[in-house]
């Protein structure tokens, strides 16, 4: 064998001999006699070495060439298009393929798209060479060639549906189903031909995580027809990526519909006493105490405005600072709450506090979520928690040796001071309240007073109770809980 039959015999790519001695003879004239063959083969080599992919998330934009195999997931419509030359129509066809890597848009043109939608069909395996290119719906591989390749096997399910974690970067026409968990506030911008542009974000999460969803122009009008615990179906999305994260964008051909399935969404996070500064975590828990809303003037002369909660799970608590609108949620004591993507920073006093900005999830999750709190949670309230407690009408975590009867029965926003204590000792009575504190004593708000409760009281932090027996000032003694 001479050394062009040697070099082309070592080559792991797909390229024919006839092709590969044409290519080795086009390098020698274009380095105008500077090499020989054998030189000119060994730089055609390298080159297509670097071309082959070990699979599609490898794929980047800006990549002169790429080979590599991919399954048929879908074929598109055939579209036809006008050319720059007078008279000269094309044809395009997009074709979805896949590895075990992730998804990307296969664009195949003229005579190929012809072809692609008489013969392709979703499940076939194909070898496919083609340029790399940020598209208009993400990444996207214009095909130079394309072969069905009937031995080559890839293990991508095409029958189960798509979910949350199995979407890749650069993969479109992307239908999935979600919980909606929170709703931003409609941006605008000025785009650089002078038009103003519009966009917005939904959360949406299922059984296998949360996922942002970024919304363009016109369809952020759907925004307004969504709140947090509806299921929605994300139609023809594709898959970009922002800081390190996946979101999936919603533009003029993609569709975003309230749908009646059963998606549930379970968060995992991180015990509030394991997180640490500079850490970005996923918290839920009861809220405990809840500030009043401040507003601020920022540095660039516009107002801003932050509000503070302290949220407790079974290992602790930490106060939480919500910033622009999502100082506006209605969250307060009892509620159950998942805090996503907060930035642990270093807070008042030395105290950790969780920073839930732009780009953090602030979900109530009615019924969705468990906490407990322990004896030595309880005993460990601050003199913070307490005026943060004061202000919102709750005596709940005040420091129980300073409390008397007329003090947690008659706060500023309670019954009515004095009068309530005795209205309160009139015999057996029921209320109806908030688990807010679960150690000894436990403790029960309904939004205008806090009751202490003595006696067997099997209960958890966040739970909606209701109470019969003896009342006894800001005490009740339990007969029976409900």
């Amino acid at each position: 064998m001479g050394a062009i039959e040697d070099i082309y015999a070592d080559i792991d790519a797909d390229i024919e001999e006839e092709e590969f001695r044409e290519a080795v003879e086009a390098k020698v004239e274009e380095m105008g006699g500077l090499v020989d063959e054998e030189v000119a083969a060994m730089l055609i080599a390298e080159d297509l070495g670097e071309s082959e992919v070990e699979g599609i998330a490898d794929i980047e934009p800006g990549m002169e060439e790429v080979q590599f195999l991919g399954k048929v997931v879908s074929v598109g419509d055939l579209r036809t298009f006008e050319r720059d030359e007078e008279d000269a129509e094309g044809r395009v066809v997009n074709v979805e393929v896949a590895d075990e890597t992730g998804h990307v848009r296969l664009a195949m043109w003229d005579e190929d798209a012809a072809a692609a939608t008489e013969e392709l069909e979703p499940g076939q395996v194909l070898r496919i060479k083609g340029r790399p290119k940020d598209g208009y719906s993400g990444l996207e591989v214009s095909a130079d060639r394309v072969e069905v390749d009937e031995e080559a096997e890839l293990d991508v399910d095409l029958e189960g549906g798509v979910s949350i974690d199995s979407l890749a970067m650069g993969q479109s026409d992307v239908t999935v189903d979600g919980v909606v968990l929170d709703t931003e506030a409609v941006r605008t911008f000025d785009r650089d031909d002078g038009s103003e542009g519009r966009v917005g974000n939904l959360v949406i999460g299922d059984e296998t995580g949360r996922l942002r969803v970024t919304l363009w122009d016109e369809q952020t009008e759907l925004i307004e027809e969504f709140e947090p615990g509806d299921t929605v179906e994300i139609v023809d999305g594709y898959v970009r990526e922002r800081d390190g994260n996946l979101e999936l964008h919603v533009n003029d051909r993609s569709a975003v519909e309230a749908v009646d399935a059963d998606v549930e969404f379970v968060p995992e996070t991180t015990d509030i006493d394991a997180v640490d500064i500079g850490e970005t975590v996923d918290i839920a828990g009861v809220v405990r105490s809840a500030d009043p809303k401040r507003t601020f003037d920022r540095d660039d002369g516009s107002e801003g405005q932050v509000r503070n909660v302290r949220l407790q799970d079974g290992s602790g608590d930490i106060r939480v600072a919500l910033w622009g609108d999502k100082a506006d949620l209605d969250i307060g004591p009892g509620d159950e709450v998942l805090a996503a993507e907060v930035e642990i920073q270093d807070g008042w006093q030395d105290d950790l506090e969780a920073s839930a900005g732009w780009q953090s999830t602030v979900t109530h999750l009615e019924g969705g979520l468990s906490a407990t709190q322990s004896d030595s949670d309880a005993e460990g309230a601050t003199a913070d928690d307490a005026g943060a407690d004061e202000e919102t009408g709750l005596g709940a975590f005040a420091d129980d040796g300073g409390s008397d009867a007329s003090t947690d029965a008659g706060s500023e926003g309670g019954a009515g001071g004095d009068a309530a204590a005795e209205t309160a000792n009139a015999g057996t009575v029921e209320f109806t309240g908030t688990v807010v504190q679960t150690g000894d004593p436990v403790k029960v708000d309904d939004g205008e007073e806090t009751v202490k409760l003595r006696g067997d009281a099997d209960v958890t932090l966040g739970q909606n109770v209701t109470v019969r027996g003896a009342r006894d000032g800001a005490f009740i003694d339990v007969d029976e809980i409900f």
